[in-house]
């Protein structure tokens, strides 16, 4: 009977020479003598080698005409982990220090990884052919669900990872967060994810930003918005007030005008910059206050006004003196 050299590599007929190279790799890695120590490895390591060979004979020379030459392929790692990471708009604004605590898995320390309790034998999956990997109904490679990746039943299981050959481990990693990032944005600690096991090497740590609700500011893009009271006396006299920004205050000289609401447009005093991306701008919406009382004294000075601006009502009331001219005659 044909050997099927390709389900010994765990691919399909229609594998590319890259996809034979790396599942001879990865199998290689995991059957050689000199790293498993299972009975059964050299024959196993035996027969995914002529495998590899012979596939490699025939498909090389044609590649050789089709193919440019490629990179060496990036090795296969572990699995990543991701996870958001809260912080609030200060710290984003301007960078920060934190601890994360999280968990990931790590190589069963009884076992050493093995899933195994000793020496004892083992037997290749059927469905996988030893290789760990099957391709599901969309072609995709993935682990296999019969042996759970490992490519073989072994008949004594670890009974502290019951034979997965991991468990979970309690991390603690201290990060820096660079100014200027906004919710989305991604932080990559490189080897900070599952840890390595056998072939593969570490995974990764992403961590995706997210920014606390603020008391004040509203955050929209790399701009700030809020509002906030201001006398309406402030508004009509002009003068000086005190706005709030990110990290403290800053004096504000307000032009003389209307009572009305009227909005501040500052430019460049929102949210940092990052990169390429420039600072954002700070709209500011002023709502006017009028006195809910008076004293005795205050009363007299806005009395005193009052009588001050009716000596030049055309010019500072014109909708009075409009009405009085219409109604009163005068």
């Amino acid at each position: 009977m044909d050997i099927d050299q390709h389900a010994i590599l765990g691919i399909t007929p229609d594998a590319s020479l890259d996809d034979v190279k790396r599942a001879y790799r990865r199998l290689a890695m995991r059957w050689h003598p000199d790293r498993n120590s299972d009975p059964l490895a050299s024959e196993r390591f035996k027969a995914i080698r002529a495998a590899y060979e012979q596939l490699v004979a025939v498909d090389a020379p044609q590649a050789a005409k089709n193919e440019a030459p490629e990179a060496e392929a990036a090795p296969e790692t572990a699995a990543d982990i991701r996870f958001n990471l809260e912080i609030s708009l200060e710290q984003a604004a301007g960078g920060c220090r934190t601890t994360i605590d999280y968990t990931r898995g790590k190589a069963c320390p009884s076992c050493a990884g093995s899933g195994e309790a000793g020496l004892t034998r083992t037997r290749f999956c059927a469905s996988c052919h030893g290789s760990g990997r099957v391709r599901d109904p969309k072609r995709v490679l993935v682990g296999c669900p019969d042996c759970g990746g490992r490519g073989f039943f072994s008949e004594r299981v670890c009974p502290d990872c019951a034979g997965s050959g991991r468990e979970t481990a309690s991390v603690s990693v201290e990060i820096t967060v660079p100014p200027g990032m906004l919710p989305g944005d991604e932080l990559r600690l490189a080897g900070q994810g599952e840890a390595a096991s056998g072939d593969l090497a570490a995974g990764d740590l992403y961590l995706t930003i997210t920014i606390r609700s603020h008391s004040l500011f509203q955050l929209r893009g790399r701009n700030l918005h809020f509002s906030m009271p201001v006398s309406a006396l402030a508004l009509l006299a002009g003068g000086e007030i005190q706005l709030p920004v990110l990290g403290g205050t800053m004096a504000m000289t307000l032009e003389p005008g209307s009572a009305d609401a009227r909005e501040l447009h500052l430019a460049g005093k929102g949210f940092p910059g990052r990169g390429k991306h420039s600072a954002g701008d700070l709209f500011v919406r002023l709502q006017p206050v009028f006195p809910v009382r008076l004293d005795a004294r205050q009363r007299k000075l806005l009395l005193q006004a009052n009588a001050a601006l009716l000596k030049e009502v055309e010019e500072s009331l014109p909708e009075i003196a409009a009405w009085q001219r219409e109604h009163l005659g005068s």
